[in-house]
């Protein structure tokens, strides 16, 4: 029978040490900015959002409503500010509303 060492090493390290040797660091990124999307901006700017996508450090919003596109573009620093403090991480550079 082998023989056990008794080295104990939490969960989250274990999780992180995986996700780096894999290289999944990008897909839970973008999984992490729609739901970041999703708490910070509410049900009345989701219920318009169509789509998320993040590129690189571009993020991309399809909107279905112009007036909503144009009253969110005025608060584009601070809406990538709000995202990158979910995240704790400089995530996002530049948010592009289509």
């Amino acid at each position: 029978m082998a023989k056990r060492f008794n080295e104990e090493i939490q969960i989250g390290d274990v999780l992180k040490q995986f996700i780096t040797q894999n290289k999944l660091e990008a897909g839970i990124d973008v999984v992490n900015v729609r739901d970041a999307w999703k708490n910070l901006m509410g049900n009345g700017v989701n219920n318009y959002t169509t789509e998320i996508q993040l590129k690189g450090s571009t993020l991309y919003v399809a909107l279905s409503s112009a007036v909503l596109r144009e009253e969110l573009s005025y608060g584009k620093d601070k809406i990538i500010k709000m995202i990158n403090e979910e995240l704790r991480k400089d995530l996002i550079t530049t948010l592009v509303l289509r």
